[in-house]
């Protein structure tokens, strides 16, 4: 079972993080995610609802992963992304786009001194659950078995 994840980034590289979306799905790569993220913008100019949707998004994930592009570190949204993930315990990590270069760190992710890898797939995996394990979220297991009926199920 793979750890939920949020996806931030800056939306100048969305057809990439389509793809890296997408990566999930590829019996070649060893990387299983179920992904929450912002891909489609919320349409309002409202910051508190943009605010409140980003936090939506944002329950039941462990891990932020932040796909590192060359406007990202320039992104207000994602920087309040990687601050309200750090608020409520999720790990983070930075993956460099592909042919990305070395794009800046955004500050949160550098006052954090949060961990950035590039763009090896067959790495993934083990670097978000290695950060989700520093942060100190437990390893995600099967639900456990229903035993029985509860007393107030009807027969």
């Amino acid at each position: 079972m793979g750890r939920r994840i949020f996806l931030s980034f800056a939306h100048e590289d969305k057809s990439q993080v389509q793809g890296f979306a997408l990566l999930r799905w590829n019996p070649n790569v060893g990387f299983e995610f179920v992904g929450r993220h912002l891909i489609s913008p919320v349409k309002s100019e409202d910051t508190d609802y943009v605010k409140s949707q980003i936090r939506e998004r944002l329950q039941g994930t462990s891990v932020t992963v932040v796909l590192l592009g060359p406007h990202t570190a320039d992104s207000d949204w994602v920087d309040f992304e990687i601050r309200e993930s750090l608020a409520k315990g999720n790990a983070v990590v930075g993956i460099r786009l592909k042919d990305s270069g070395t794009p800046q760190i955004p500050q949160a992710m550098r006052e954090a001194h949060c961990r950035v890898i590039d763009w090896e797939p067959e790495k993934f995996s083990d670097e978000i659950e290695r950060a989700a394990l520093v942060a100190g979220r437990p390893v995600l297991g099967p639900p456990p078995a229903h035993v029985g009926r509860a007393k107030n199920c009807a027969r």
